[in-house]
């Protein structure tokens, strides 16, 4: 049997057998440590899990939806309060059109003693002014659709607020009660108090966004059914509709 010296490397032989194959002072360690696992825990939803709705809430739902299909409203929201703007808002348009119009109208009832040489003749007129008095009852008519169509809704979950600001412009805003911070009402002069209309103002939580909405009817009390809903819904009781 060769021998070799030891060098305490015990990958190295330290002698070799008759058949020449190498022996060792120790086995060689190649032998792998097995690698340590590690476990992680993931908090995650049964899949389906769904918020239970209780079937009076579907019912109104379903009423809401079907009488405001526009609206975007999720499974199980209704509409508590729908607020349309106070009629003394339409004073400005439809009095400005009825102004404009009337004048038109005695400008040609008065044109013979206007004109008494009837020169341009009446006849030569009259189309034009006609013409001219149906784009003053337009005109009356698309800004009192617009004054309309600036509508806030409460519902169960969010506010809604529709935005019309031309005959081609509309945007939709629409504000989680559970971000809502701070809600108020300010009704400012005579004329606001005599006839009971105002603004309504929220402000949410975070980027601090201010939204208003003007010419509401009894603003105090829409003011105290909003907080009453946004009380409710944060403590999560169900509120219906009034």
């Amino acid at each position: 049997m060769n021998t070799v010296q030891n060098n305490n490397d015990y990958n190295t032989p330290v002698a070799y057998d008759s058949n020449g194959r190498p022996l060792y002072a120790h086995p060689p360690s190649d032998r792998k440590q097995p690698a340590k696992t590690q476990i992680f825990h993931t908090a995650t939803k049964p899949i389906g899990h769904t918020q239970h709705i209780s079937e009076e809430a579907k019912r109104l739902h379903e009423e809401s939806a079907k009488k405001y299909p526009n609206l975007n409203l999720s499974h199980g929201e209704y509409i508590i309060s729908a607020v349309r703007r106070h009629w003394v808002g339409l004073m400005t348009p439809i009095g400005l059109g009825l102004l404009l119009g009337g004048a038109l109208v005695a400008a040609l009832a008065m044109y013979p003693s206007i004109v008494p040489d009837d020169d341009p003749p009446f006849e030569s007129i009259l189309a034009p002014a006609l013409l001219l008095l149906a784009l003053v009852g337009l005109g009356t008519y698309i800004a009192v659709w617009i004054y309309l169509n600036n509508r806030f809704f409460l519902t169960n979950e969010s506010v809604i607020q529709e935005i019309q600001t031309s005959l081609l412009s509309s945007k939709e805003q629409t504000v989680s009660l559970l971000n809502i911070e701070d809600a108020s009402y300010t009704q400012t002069g005579i004329v606001q108090l005599l006839f009971n209309y105002g603004s309504i103002r929220l402000s949410t939580q975070g980027d601090e966004t201010t939204y208003r909405f003007q010419y509401v009817s009894n603003p105090k009390q829409q003011i105290a059914l909003l907080n009453n809903t946004v009380e409710a819904f944060k403590h999560g009781h169900p509120i219906k509709d009034n």
